[in-house]
């Protein structure tokens, strides 16, 4: 019934980071009665979109935030093009495990990783406290230094492996530490807008 003002309030909260107020709702909308304005936040809550808080306060949700998952598209041989809307996806929801306090983004520089699909510029989600396994490209410290690598083991010693054949296997002199796990990872194309 109100997709319309429902999506400005959507505008409204990704450029700015917070929900508008009633007055900002008449004023995007250009609605007059505040009556309106209250079906409106009655239908957003309908749809999970916000929330009222212990303080009775509106707050939004992960999805207000989500973006649609339209379906699949085949990277191989080109298939028909009927796409339906399958269902919204939180972002937060998708890249973020479930104990987010332990979760961090951190920006990636060198190649080293490049066979890995992990470019200079593009942000990794990792998990800190996550038990390693060999082959996990983890976050580690390394004799006093940090890099990004996969983890392996050679002759009963852990190892840090790059996915670039110009860099070579760092075996520590001291020791290696892993700090975490990475769990996903972010790249803009283009300018990103």
């Amino acid at each position: 019934m109100y997709r319309e003002p429902i999506g400005k309030i959507k505008a409204f909260f990704w450029k700015h980071k917070r929900l508008p107020s009633y007055s900002e709702i008449l004023d995007i909308t250009q609605y007059k009665s505040t009556k309106t304005v209250y079906d409106i936040i009655s239908q957003m809550e309908g749809e999970g979109l916000v929330r009222r808080d212990a303080k009775n306060k509106i707050v939004p949700t992960d999805k207000l935030d989500a973006i649609p998952l339209l379906g699949q598209v085949e990277a191989g041989f080109p298939t028909s093009a009927d796409s339906q809307l399958a269902v919204h996806l939180s972002l937060d929801d998708y890249l973020i495990p479930k104990n987010r306090e332990s979760t961090y983004v951190l920006k990636v520089s060198g190649d080293s990783m490049a066979e890995a699909g992990i470019l200079p510029g593009d942000l990794v989600m990792v998990e800190r406290g996550k038990t390693p396994k060999v082959g996990d490209i983890v976050v580690a410290r390394v004799d006093n230094q940090w890099t990004l690598k996969y983890l392996d083991t050679e002759k009963g010693q852990f190892c840090l492996v790059p996915a670039n054949d110009n860099y070579k296997t760092i075996y520590p002199d001291q020791e290696l530490q892993v700090e975490a796990v990475v769990v996903g990872m972010i790249r803009k194309y283009g300018n990103g807008t």
